[in-house]
């Protein structure tokens, strides 16, 4: 790869998991990120596909990757490099309505299916969190009797600072990915470690790769880093 290409950038990382092309990326992200407690997804429908026509060289957040499964669950999936404090409302926000966009006018309430938010985070959201407990699930559920309301709510949160500060082995399918995002612009392409030489995770270098060298995607890729830069500056 000639010029380094970090996963985290919202164009690369939404060309990973939000393109027709990838739709096996996305499929195996959301399974390694629900498994072993969901039933396997084996087909998805992208709301949000991306294009590179979407993406004119202007300061706005354009993660935006929304999909369906075969049972039609909606899935919202988003990466954060900030966490700011009010972050949190912004989560339940975006789940409500990623939830909400179900019904249409006269639709009865049974056609409602589980709404699955994921968020990946750059810095902890959750600072009393036991130690390398980088991975939280949010529901519905009365505290006091541990009954959960229904399993309508689910809200994933990814911490890849907890994560790579505590990761030991890395055999599993969540492990690669959040390795992927947190060193994928380190990484030799041509030569991966052993346990990123599995046919999704080459097909997810072959992404950045591709932003590596070809000259329209890489001045969208340095157009978004630019403009992370200057959100960082501006905090």
């Amino acid at each position: 790869m000639k010029h380094p290409v970090s996963p985290m950038v919202d164009v690369v990382f939404k060309a990973l998991l939000g393109s027709e092309d990838n739709k096996a990326l996305l499929i195996n992200f959301l399974n390694a990120v629900l498994a072993p407690q969901e039933q396997e997804i084996r087909e998805v429908d992208i709301l949000t596909p991306y294009s590179e026509a979407h993406y004119p060289q202007v300061k706005i957040n354009i993660v935006d990757i929304k999909a369906k499964d075969q049972q039609g669950r909606p899935f919202q999936v988003e990466i954060q490099v900030k966490v700011p404090a009010s972050l949190p409302n912004r989560i339940v926000y975006t789940w409500a309505r990623l939830h909400g966009s179900q019904m249409n006018r006269g639709d009865d309430y049974g056609v409602i299916q589980p709404s699955i938010a994921i968020w990946v985070l750059a810095n902890n959201l959750i600072d009393n969190a036991v130690s390398g407990d980088f991975h939280h699930v949010f529901e519905m559920r009365d505290p006091i009797h541990g009954i959960a309301l229904n399993d309508h709510c689910q809200i994933h949160t990814l911490e890849l600072k907890k994560w790579s500060q505590h990761a030991t082995t890395l055999q599993q399918d969540i492990d690669r990915w959040l390795y992927l995002f947190t060193h994928g612009d380190q990484l030799d392409i041509e030569n991966p470690p052993s346990f990123l030489q599995t046919q999704i995770m080459q097909q997810a270098m072959s992404t950045l790769n591709y932003f590596s060298e070809d000259e329209k995607a890489r001045a969208i890729y340095d157009a978004r880093w630019d403009a992370m830069l200057i959100d960082k500056m501006e905090q």
